[in-house]
């Protein structure tokens, strides 16, 4: 059993959220943009598929904020096969609440990363990314107010074919208090039916109401802007 998820996922992790959120992603986030020519930080880049997104939908820098080093391997790959993203992301070895940018930037964009959140990580969380933006600057994340799932048995998330091997993760509700569940995971690779590798991941998740949510960003300075379902967009009072 392994605790560090991100190290197991990676070799998962654009499979899966390539058929996920990634896709809606891609279509609701640029227009949300439009308009920003100024900087762009985002907020747990992951293996960049959404770095990618951003640089498509605005000319100025980018500044991708991603403290996994297994997560930060992959995208700085990325940034290497394209000399014009290599110019302009600069890769932030850091969590979210240790964000310093030298000048504040004109968006910030969080994308599938609130809910790693709990509450009292969250209230600390508004305030700083508060400081990192212009007066006037846009706030983006995704997010749904769901119920969120009772604890069950293990089920397929997602199930996809590399060559001859199959890449399978399952995942499992174990708890449920509040805002947090806990979940447990399991990451396989299969040849013909063949277990090759299992690697059990466990972790927490939370999904707090639009309500809550509402509460800490008006708290933190921040008033509500127009966007689609599934996203939320703020901007930080002037």
């Amino acid at each position: 059993m392994s605790n560090d998820q991100y190290s197991v996922a990676v070799p998962f992790y654009d499979l899966w959220h390539e058929d996920g959120h990634v896709p809606e992603i891609r279509e609701l986030l640029p227009p949300l943009l439009k308009g920003v020519r100024g900087s762009v930080l985002e907020i747990g880049a992951g293996t960049g598929l959404i770095t990618r997104v951003i640089a498509q939908a605005t000319p100025g820098e980018i500044f991708a904020v991603e403290p996994a080093l297994a997560m930060r391997s992959v995208l700085l790959s990325r940034l290497a096969e394209d000399p014009a993203l290599r110019e302009r992301v600069t890769v932030l070895a850091c969590g979210a609440h240790d964000v310093d940018l030298d000048e504040p930037a004109e968006a910030i964009v969080m994308i599938s990363v609130l809910y790693g959140f709990g509450r009292a990580e969250r209230e600390r969380l508004w305030p700083v990314l508060a400081r990192q933006l212009e007066p006037g600057g846009l706030l983006l994340f995704n997010h749904r107010e769901r119920a969120l799932p009772g604890p069950g048995e293990m089920e397929l998330m997602g199930s996809y074919r590399v060559g001859r091997h199959t890449y399978q993760v399952r995942g499992q509700v174990l708890e449920v208090s509040g805002e947090t569940s806990r979940y447990r995971h399991l990451y396989q690779v299969t040849q013909d039916g063949v277990l090759i590798s299992e690697d059990e991941v466990l972790g927490e998740t939370h999904r707090p109401s639009t309500a809550r949510l509402r509460a800490e960003l008006e708290a933190a300075g921040f008033v509500p802007d127009d966007a689609p379902d599934g996203m939320q967009a703020w901007r930080r009072a002037g």
